[in-house]
């Protein structure tokens, strides 16, 4: 009965703009999506299959269907943007952010105070902001206060009452920071062509107060009031450097919303800029979690609408990396060149040091979601069939055909795992014949893992080319793995991936870090391997001479060697010498040998 009356809802649903309301069994609000189209935007959530398994539960869960139609698609994101903040479902994203910002108050008063605060209270005050620090506003107000003289008290200046003398000026007014109109000192003009200057200020426009300051500076020139021109001079001065460090693009770009968005497995990261007069005003990033793999498109959409919400824009025009619908009344523009477009790479630059600043953190606060992320990451970036949380990679070593010898580097979640770590001598190949010694290792090693039952890892590398990966898939082959495990190689000039089967390999890109692992491992592997490569040719470089002598053992090899430094020196020190640091009987045998070397030559 619940399915029929799903499907008739279904069939039913307008081809008009709204929103929908999945709701499960007990009626309680799974989802709320928007759409250009219902009918067509509901139907194919049923029409097709998920490869998302939270769309898959969310679409299993659904039992009925509700919606609302609306005018315009910007009517669409509103009441969407409002009904997920309110009821908050389940499989929706939700741009969580719990602070109170602060603002800007200009007070409804006469002599309206300034001063930040983070309470919007409806008695007709002025509110600047929100902003997204204190720290931002005190710069601002303390720029201020440093070209305007204004009242800090909260006294009530009605004229009556400073006419009848109530108020007496304060320490304030002696230290040139008001002018006391408390006592009619100053007029209530002059006054409010202040605060019109700072409202221009807070906006971001710096021209008609400098043009302003810069025409008092004459007058008082003219008039030989040198110290007052000095005074309005430093004003100035400050004001132009306030301004220079606040502009950052072309002046004429003003009233504009900046929107970037990159993201991964799990999350969003959307960078906000509001600017006025070519300064950022406003910089804000979020992090949004993913319910049910959204586009970056899906994401920022949500974004857009939400943070221009909650920081009151009334901007008419917004950058976007890529066209989005957000509403028929804003210019929607994708800079491609010029100013327009290095204030969008601005803000992709902030979006991605928010990253890399969140990943720094959740690795010491959260190391799990941090693992977790980097596999999901791994399994996208190198098109794994499963998440990587196991991965060996094997290197050979020989100099000249010497002593050749392999290592077997294991990473676990992404870190090395060293007591897993193992080396190799090679039995069944003479000389250097890497690609022979990479089949030789990758067999011996997982032949040993399958008969000692224990666990395989998800993905091999092997460090090399197109001649190595197709050494170490014949081992794979032998073992019947192939399918079970994924086997990549990694070159190392350009850190070209090749894949089995495939002659062009892939490029990850040089900060990703999927291929920061993969080094990682390579050269560990490598490393690994070269300390048993030099460890083995030591030996074999001493067990020419010095382990051939009979009746010699390692410890007195070592005690010669610390002594007399080189093997020559040892062969060329008289008996009496040699007996100081090993014995009578050892030093005569070292000695007899050498010597008996001597004669034969």
């Amino acid at each position: 009965m619940q399915e029929a009356s799903l499907d008739i809802q279904l069939k039913t649903l307008p081809n008009n703009p709204g929103v929908y309301q999945y709701y499960d069994k007990d009626d309680k609000l799974l989802y709320v999506g928007k759409a250009k189209n219902l009918k067509k935007r509901v139907a194919s959530y049923f029409n097709k299959n998920h490869d998302n398994y939270k769309t898959k539960v969310l679409v299993k869960k659904i039992r009925s269907i509700k919606h609302i139609v609306v005018d315009t698609e910007t009517d669409a994101l509103l009441l969407e943007n409002n009904l997920i903040k309110k009821y908050q479902p389940r499989f929706n994203v939700m741009l969580k952010d719990d602070k109170t910002y602060p603002w800007i108050c200009i007070k409804k008063e006469r002599f309206p105070r300034i001063f930040p605060t983070r309470n919007l209270i409806k008695d007709g005050s002025e509110y600047y902001g929100p902003y997204t620090n204190f720290k931002t506003v005190n710069t601002l107000l303390d720029l201020i206060k440093g070209l305007y003289q204004l009242r800090t008290c909260t006294y009530d200046l009605s004229q009556e009452k400073i006419d009848n003398g109530k108020y007496k000026v304060c320490l304030e007014y002696h230290l040139g920071n008001c002018k006391g109109p408390c006592e009619g000192l100053q007029d209530e003009k002059e006054y409010i062509d202040n605060l019109n200057a700072i409202r221009q200020i807070v906006k971001g426009n710096f021209k008609d107060s400098l043009n302003r300051f810069r025409n008092q500076m004459t007058d008082h020139a003219k008039k030989m009031e040198f110290e007052d021109a000095q005074r309005i001079k430093e004003k100035i001065e400050v004001l132009e450097n306030y301004q220079s460090k606040s502009t950052v693009v072309n002046p004429k770009i003003s009233n504009v919303d900046v929107f970037s968005i990159l993201s991964d497995e799990s999350y969003g990261y959307v960078n906000f800029f509001q600017l006025s007069y070519g300064s950022i005003i406003r910089s804000h990033t979020t992090e949004i979690k993913k319910k049910l793999d959204e586009s970056d498109k899906e994401l920022l959409e949500l974004a857009i609408i939400e943070l221009r919400q909650r920081f009151d824009s009334k901007s008419k025009e917004i950058y976007v990396p890529f066209k989005v619908e957000v509403g028929e009344d804003l210019k929607i523009m994708v800079p491609q060149l010029g100013d327009k477009k290095k204030i969008l790479d601005l803000s992709l630059r902030n979006a991605k040091y928010f990253r890399q600043e969140r990943f720094k953190q959740i690795k010491i606060i959260d190391p799990d979601r941090h693992t977790k992320r980097l596999m999901a990451q791994m399994k996208k970036d190198l098109r794994l069939p499963v998440e990587p949380s196991h991965i060996e990679c094997f290197d050979n070593s020989n100099i000249q055909g010497t002593n050749p010898v392999a290592a077997c580097v294991v990473f676990k979640n992404g870190k090395p795992s060293k007591k897993e770590y193992r080396k190799f001598n090679i039995k069944t190949v003479e000389g250097a014949n890497d690609f022979a010694s990479m089949e030789e290792v990758v067999y011996r090693r997982y032949k040993r893992l399958l008969d000692e039952e224990q666990s395989l890892p998800q993905l091999v590398i092997v460090d090399g080319g197109k001649g190595q990966l197709s050494s170490g898939l014949k081992a794979l082959d032998d073992l019947g793995l192939r399918g079970k495990i994924t086997i990549i190689g990694i070159a190392k000039r350009l850190e070209e991936i090749y894949y089995p089967g495939d002659s062009i390999p892939l490029y990850l890109d040089k900060k990703s870090e999927s291929l920061k692992v993969i080094q990682h491992l390579r050269n560990e592997a490598h490393r690994f391997g070269i300390t048993f490569h030099r460890q083995k040719r030591s030996k074999a470089a001493l067990d020419t001479e010095l382990d051939s002598i009979p009746g010699i053992g390692e410890k007195t090899v070592v005690d010669l060697l610390k002594h007399f430094r080189s093997v020559k020196r040892i062969s060329e020190a008289s008996r009496e010498e040699l007996v100081e640091v090993v014995g009578d009987s050892r030093a005569t045998k070292v000695y007899n040998y050498y010597l008996s070397k001597k004669d034969k030559s």
